[in-house]
């Protein structure tokens, strides 16, 4: 039982500093999109920021050393373990339903040009 409380007390180390990290990068960029090369959910919410014409940050947590770590990170901040995860204007806007939803419903534009990563159009 020893090495289970060892182990435990370095994961709470090593998710003190993912979630520090995390934070770091969602307050200081616009929007992030937390996600997995291989996920389609992330490629249609990338796929959709793109055709949006935004500026974001892509994390690919599994291609981060310690992504996984960033992953039980993220689930511990907002209660969402899967992703995408996705950010905005330091606003946890949720997955690939979530942000859709927002599309959908006209909010994710707005959204995007209030957090300054998607430049206004001045001819609409």
């Amino acid at each position: 039982m020893g090495a289970i409380f060892s182990s435990s007390s370095k994961s709470g180390e090593e998710l003190e500093m993912a979630l520090s990290k995390a934070k770091e990068i969602v307050s200081s960029t616009p929007v992030v999109v937390f996600s997995k090369t291989h996920c389609p959910y992330c490629k249609r919410v990338k796929q959709l920021l793109s055709q949006l014409g935004a500026t974001y940050k892509v994390i690919e947590l599994n291609s981060e050393s310690d992504g996984g770590d960033i992953q039980a990170a993220l689930r511990e901040w907002t209660g969402q373990r899967t992703v995408p995860n996705v950010f905005i204007g330091g606003n946890h806007i949720g997955g690939c339903d979530s942000v859709t939803a927002k599309h959908q419903q006209g909010k994710l534009v707005p959204l995007l040009t209030d957090a300054g990563a998607l430049a206004t159009n001045s001819t609409l």
